[in-house]
């Protein structure tokens, strides 16, 4: 008898023929469906901050590690899952009765020097089915929502097959794709699937082109059975650019037509180019948000809104866009002393946020 992992191994032909077995269910909107908030969490802060955990508690319902689950923190040789860090979390959310998030399961960034050596088709079947059905199968009814691809499309794609020349891309093709998604299903099919991508909430050709490509490469994957619950949009917002309502509030009914939900994964407000006066900054970053969020609203409904990160006394934002003014970043919707700012009170305008 085959095996779940042998019976993955098939790629898309295979996995066609199985649509039977592995039968998306497209997770159907309802109007009174809460839409939860969250954030993403830093494991050790955790611990050594207890202020950041008791914001955490207080503010959200559903939390993501912002480390621990990518395969550059679980797999440092082949042979070996380290657990330690997602299992801080999962503890943390369970005892915290908190919904969890996995990311992610499929992306390009920080993998491990080891898995260049995964040149042939099987051997990156086996490892990537078998990393899949690990992770999953542990965190299975814990975790009740994955982000399975993370920015799967290429910076100026145009097209669903304009896909990043990643390891899973050399060796496996598009089909990687729906494997990632076959054996996500497989090992929890409780759990809700997502799609995930950057970049396509602004006016311009190249977010435009991104856009469309996006939701190619999600009918792409609808098309062959394979089950897709919904689709992440990071929503990095950049003070200098103009989102393009129109194109989101269109993009969303397109996603609910195929009957899916969508999730704000890493929202949070690059302001290094908004005004140095802190409360007219805040006062902006809470309407860039406030655009988006109802852009969406108006074409389909929200799964959850999760920012990356609760307060801007920890945040990824000044490692790349540091203000040349010297001033500190502002991105997230609690400052470094964990006070509600703009940003959290237009949050809640659109999602259930426990502490407002």
């Amino acid at each position: 008898m085959l095996s779940r992992r042998d019976t993955l191994k098939g790629g898309a032909c295979g996995l066609a023929a199985l649509s039977g077995l592995f039968a998306p269910a497209p997770l159907v909107a309802r109007v009174n469906d809460p839409v939860g908030f969250g954030a993403a969490v830093r494991p050790p802060l955790l611990e050594s901050d207890a202020d950041y955990a008791n914001a955490i508690r207080k503010y959200c319902s559903i939390v993501v590690p912002e480390g621990g689950l990518i395969w550059n923190d679980l797999r440092p040789d082949r042979a070996t899952f380290d657990f330690a860090a997602a299992d801080r979390v999962a503890a943390f959310a369970m005892n915290s009765g908190l919904r969890l998030r996995g990311h992610t399961l499929v992306w390009y960034g920080v993998m491990p020097s080891w898995t260049e050596s995964l040149t042939s088709l099987s051997l990156a079947q086996d490892e990537l089915l078998k990393h899949i059905d690990t992770v999953v199968s542990r965190y299975r009814s814990r975790i009740d929502s994955w982000i399975v691809v993370n920015e799967p499309l290429a910076d100026d794609a145009a097209a669903f097959d304009d896909l990043r020349p990643t390891i899973w891309q050399r060796a496996i093709g598009i089909d990687h794709l729906a494997m990632a998604f076959e054996a996500a299903h497989a090992a929890d099919p409780a759990a809700k699937l997502f799609i995930n991508e950057y970049d396509v909430e602004y006016t311009g050709a190249r977010f435009r082109s991104r856009r469309k490509a996006l939701t190619a490469l999600i009918r792409f994957l609808l098309d062959r059975n394979v089950p897709v619950h919904g689709v992440g949009l990071q929503a990095h917002l950049r003070g200098n650019l103009t989102i393009d309502v129109e194109g989101l509030q269109q993009f969303a009914a397109e996603m609910k037509a195929l009957g899916l939900k969508i999730a704000i994964t890493e929202l949070d407000v690059i302001d290094n180019k908004l005004p140095a006066d802190s409360a007219e900054r805040d006062r902006q970053a809470a309407q860039r948000a406030q655009t988006l969020l109802a852009a969406l609203s108006d074409g389909a409904s929200l799964d959850s809104v999760l920012t990356w990160g609760i307060t801007d006394k920890y945040t990824w934002v000044p490692t790349y866009f540091k203000r040349a003014d010297g001033l500190k970043n502002r991105p997230l919707p609690l400052d470094e002393n964990y006070a509600p700012k703009p940003l959290m009170q237009t949050i809640a305008q659109f999602c259930t946020v426990p502490g407002i």
